[in-house]
C-alpha cells in the first residue's frame, strides 16, 4: 500500500492507504478525526468540508494520496488553546445549528468564505453556502452566525 505524509491540524502524520481511500476516510478511520462527517458520498451536502492548503475541499471528492505533502485543517484544528474560533463561537451564540451533523462542514466552508470576503452581504453568504446542505434549519441562523463571525474576524 502507498505511504503518505501530510500535516493535519498542525501535526505531521503518516500512513499507508489503498489508492482508492478518500481523504474523509483517512481522516475519520486512520486518524480518528470524526468531526468531518460523511453525509452523502456524492459531494452534494458539504458535511465533509476541510481546508487543504487553505482552500475548502469536500474531502469525499479527494483521494487521501492527493493530500500527500499538503496541509489539512479539520474542524478539530480550528479552535486554538481551548478558545473556539470566532465562527464556531458565532454558530454557538446564534444557534446556527440544530442536529449538528452539517455544522463542521458548514463552519469550515464559512471560515473560507469570510477569509476570501471579510465583509460579505447576506446574499453573498447565501450564495457561498450553496454547496452545503442543512436538513434541519431554514438557514436564517446559519447566515446570522456567519455575518456575526465576519464582524469579529474583521476585527
Amino acid at each position: 500500500m502507498p505511504e503518505l505524509t501530510m500535516t493535519v491540524n498542525g501535526k505531521q502524520v503518516t500512513g499507508s492507504v489503498e489508492g482508492r481511500t478518500l481523504l474523509v476516510q483517512f481522516l475519520r478511520d486512520s486518524l480518528a478525526l470524526t468531526g468531518t462527517h460523511v453525509g452523502c458520498d456524492t459531494s452534494q451536502c458539504g458535511a465533509c468540508v476541510v481546508h487543504v492548503d487553505g482552500k475548502p475541499v469536500k474531502s469525499c471528492t479527494m483521494l487521501a494520496l492527493q493530500a500527500d505533502g499538503r496541509d489539512v485543517l479539520t474542524i478539530e484544528g480550528l479552535a486554538k488553546g481551548g478558545e473556539l474560533h470566532p465562527m464556531q463561537e458565532a454558530f454557538r451564540e446564534n444557534h446556527g445549528l440544530q442536529c449538528g451533523f452539517c455544522t463542521p462542514g458548514m463552519v469550515m466552508a464559512s471560515v473560507a468564505l469570510v477569509q476570501e470576503n471579510p465583509d460579505p452581504s447576506e446574499e453573498e453568504v447565501r450564495h457561498g453556502l450553496e454547496g452545503n446542505l442543512c436538513r434541519c434549519t431554514g438557514y436564517q441562523n446559519i447566515v446570522k452566525s456567519i455575518l456575526s463571525a465576519a464582524k469579529v474576524m474583521r476585527g
